[in-house]
């Protein structure tokens, strides 16, 4: 079993920065895929980033490429996403997943076994 908590987000203006963290229970952590979605109001939730345990693989969708970054520290049970550049329409509710089997298509919410409650990011214009 893997529990996880977000924290980092906040309102920030156009053009700023945040970095989310996703703290993560549990001892095989390190042997689990990792990803970010987020879900703005009204909207299904959108995959957003991902990373493999191995640190050699990462994923983005195009919205963002260029602008976040996903990390993880496998000794600290911890995934970070950094955002730059922050648009309006980045704003949402952004969640962090685990998945065990780390077998791909991690651009699926169906993938994850493990979510976050989440941490909301309010970006204005």
């Amino acid at each position: 079993q893997v529990q996880l908590v977000e924290s980092g987000g906040g309102l920030v203006q156009a053009g700023g920065s945040l970095r989310l963290s996703c703290a993560a229970s549990g001892r095989t952590f390190s042997s689990y895929a990792m990803g970010w979605f987020r879900q703005a109001p009204g909207k299904g939730r959108e995959f957003v980033a991902a990373i493999t345990w191995t640190n050699a693989n990462t994923y983005y969708v195009a919205s963002v490429k260029g602008r976040f970054t996903i990390s993880r520290d496998n000794t600290k049970n911890t995934v970070y996403l950094q955002m730059n550049s922050l648009k309006p329409e980045d704003t949402a509710v952004y969640h962090c997943a685990a998945d065990k089997d780390s077998r791909g298509n991690y651009n699926s919410l169906y993938t994850y076994e493990y979510w976050g409650q989440g941490t909301q990011v309010t970006v204005s214009s």
